[in-house]
């Protein structure tokens, strides 16, 4: 595992931890202390493949970056980058979303709805819940025909989320004649 530290326009690619620490403490504005090296040694040894950023003073930050690639001209060229796999659960209900299977779909959808306080007669976002079983082809069409339903029951300032987001769920419940 190497390492790649940049800070404006001074880089380099090292070996070791104490090769990035040497550098560091070489560049006067970090001013290297003893928390800043224990905070590095521990971003290295952890399992953590993501870039660390460290705030110099507001908007002055350098970066560290584990990398594979064993030369500087390797890591420009992005030749030993890691795949970082996308959430397993998440990917099956999204690709499910446009499957045509013509039945019964029970969708859940949490939206922001639009709702008049009763004591100051203001209006205010609050979270709703609401969960409906309709003939579908789709869980895309679940979601189009909920929406439509709803937006002709609330306040037109409502706000509902998207299809593909966390905020909707929906479930094929069986096959219709």
């Amino acid at each position: 595992m190497n390492l790649y530290l940049r800070y404006f326009d001074k880089e380099i690619l090292v070996n070791t931890v104490d090769e990035a620490i040497a550098f560091l403490s070489d560049i006067e504005e970090i001013g290297m202390n003893r928390a800043l090296e224990t905070d590095i040694r521990d971003y290295v040894a952890s399992d953590v493949a993501y870039p660390k950023r460290y705030k110099i003073r507001p908007r002055v930050y350098f970066i560290i970056i584990k990398t594979e690639a064993a030369t500087m001209e390797d890591f420009k060229e992005k030749r030993a980058v890691r795949e970082v796999s996308a959430p397993k659960a998440a990917a099956p209900a999204v690709m499910r979303l446009n499957e045509e299977h013509y039945g019964w779909y029970e969708g859940q959808l949490d939206f922001k709805r639009v709702a008049m306080m009763p004591g100051t007669g203001k209006f205010q976002y609050r979270d709703t819940r609401f969960v409906a079983r309709c003939k579908a082809y789709s869980g895309l069409d679940c979601y189009n025909r909920i929406v439509d339903h709803l937006s002709q029951r609330v306040d037109s300032r409502s706000q509902f989320p998207s299809s593909k987001g966390k905020n909707y769920k929906f479930t094929f419940l069986g096959e219709c004649k």
